[in-house]
């Protein structure tokens, strides 16, 4: 089967769902979400015990039991969609938290187009972007980085960082190698300016 460069490879389940189907998606999206099941929770759907799986760690890193906070698990997240090239994801979150984080419209701008050196970083925002690069260029962490780090985050926090890279690297293979359709209200990536994909 040849699918087109846009065309899903495997299509997310459509409404009317199955009772069990129903109820997996619900519990995957935010109570009183506006919003239609994601059409990526839609395809893991289509194998439950995956799906389950993954649900338990994904709202353990999106939950309140995570230590680390909301803009860097934020700037972690949107910075490894773009440097996967992950439009899918990093567009879901951008609409979804970029505001809630305190993330100005030119740091989310950064997180595609920009390094750890660009001036709209704070120092601790620098450190996240290194150690997301650092990791999806060589997937190790320079010493000097991680000293760096540990003088900022303890133990745990470093090992949800870590984690959580990791984890959108995942997130963004599987959005990219099925070719998830992007949603409709999600964000874009910036189109006048060449993503820091490399």
């Amino acid at each position: 089967m040849t699918t087109s460069r846009d065309e899903p490879r495997i299509p997310p389940v459509s409404p009317p769902y199955e009772p069990q189907v129903e109820a997996a998606l619900r519990a995957m999206m935010p109570r009183q979400s506006p919003v239609d099941p994601l059409r990526l929770f839609r395809t893991f759907v289509r194998h439950p015990r995956l799906s389950d799986a993954m649900h338990s760690l994904g709202r353990f890193v999106l939950g309140r039991e995570l230590s680390v906070g909301v803009r860097a698990r934020e700037l972690l997240i949107d910075r490894v969609c773009a440097r996967c090239g992950c439009e899918y994801e990093w567009g879901v979150h951008v609409a979804s938290y970029a505001a809630r984080a305190g993330l100005s419209p030119e740091q989310v701008e950064a997180t595609v187009t920009g390094g750890a050196d660009d001036p709209v970083w704070s120092s601790d925002d620098r450190l996240l972007v290194r150690l997301v690069d650092e990791l999806h260029d060589s997937a190790h962490v320079s010493d000097s980085l991680w000293e760096d780090l540990a003088r900022r985050w303890d133990p745990e926090q470093l090992l949800e960082l870590l984690l959580i890279v990791g984890w959108y690297h995942a997130i963004a293979f599987i959005g990219n190698g099925v070719r998830v359709e992007r949603e409709e209200w999600a964000a874009r990536f910036p189109r006048d300016v060449e993503p820091a994909l490399t």
